[in-house]
């Protein structure tokens, strides 16, 4: 990975005063949330963190679900799951499926008028029930002894994903329940053997988002973007405190 790696971005980064609407994805809200500095530097400065390894196994679960889900999204019928849990609801066809679905090119955006910010997201999944209201569906996976759940502190970015995501479908003018649904798939390790099948128990788990905080997040994300200094970083921000350990030896 770190040959692929370059810190400094020539291109994507915001310049105040530019009349040219400025792209903020879901993840840099997280970014901002978790440490405006690190936000700072990446959105405003062009230097981003190093990144992460791909969780290619992850993305393989989803890409199958989607398949999954598609098939009977293509039939307007329940996929069984929601019959499982007695969720009303089907997959929710539109023209524009694929484009939400698409996080690095496209996602489903919104003009923030007042910052001249562009609020992008890429949505796993939209179901929508008898009244018309979309549901947003997010889908995840792991491997973990026990029940899965969404109570852990580090499952906070979880939920604000979905409201955002909420948040972002509203702005456009869609109906949406307030709760959505993570599909949660965990690997069993609990087999004698792998016998090159990899199986996985589903649970679906309900959360009732609340989107309250993002207009402020927004406008403070704007505020941070326009600084003329280094903001303070995150309290518990990893990066930064590596950079300030590395600088007192340097």
């Amino acid at each position: 990975m770190s040959k692929y790696y370059n810190p400094n971005k020539a291109s994507n980064k915001y310049i105040p005063g530019s009349s040219q609407p400025f792209r903020i994805s879901r993840s840099k809200i997280d970014l901002f949330l978790e440490c405006p500095r690190c936000f700072y530097l990446d959105r405003t400065l062009g230097i981003g963190r190093p990144p992460g390894y791909p969780f290619s196994l992850n993305s393989a679960v989803d890409a199958l679900l989607k398949k999954e889900f598609d098939f009977y999204r293509e039939r307007s019928t329940p996929h069984p799951l929601m019959k499982e849990y007695g969720i009303n609801a089907i997959p929710f066809q539109h023209e524009k499926m694929e484009e939400w679905r698409d996080s690095l090119r496209k996602g489903i955006t919104y003009l923030h008028q007042p910052t001249n910010l562009i609020i992008t997201g890429g949505v796993d999944d939209v179901w929508v029930n008898p009244q018309g209201e979309l549901i947003i569906v997010d889908y995840k996976a792991t491997s973990k002894n026990g029940e899965v759940n969404i109570d852990a502190e580090w499952q906070d970015s979880y939920k604000r994903q979905m409201e955002v995501y909420q948040w972002l479908f509203r702005q456009n003018n869609f109906r949406v329940s307030s709760v959505g649904y993570f599909v949660y798939c965990n690997g069993d390790t609990d087999r004698e053997s792998f016998d090159n099948t990899l199986n996985f128990d589903i649970k679906v788990i309900p959360y009732e988002g609340d989107d309250s905080w993002i207009e402020k997040t927004i406008n403070d994300i704007y505020a941070c973007l326009n600084e003329k200094s280094l903001p303070e970083p995150g309290d518990d921000c990893d990066f930064c405190k590596y950079r300030n350990a590395v600088k007192i030896l340097e």
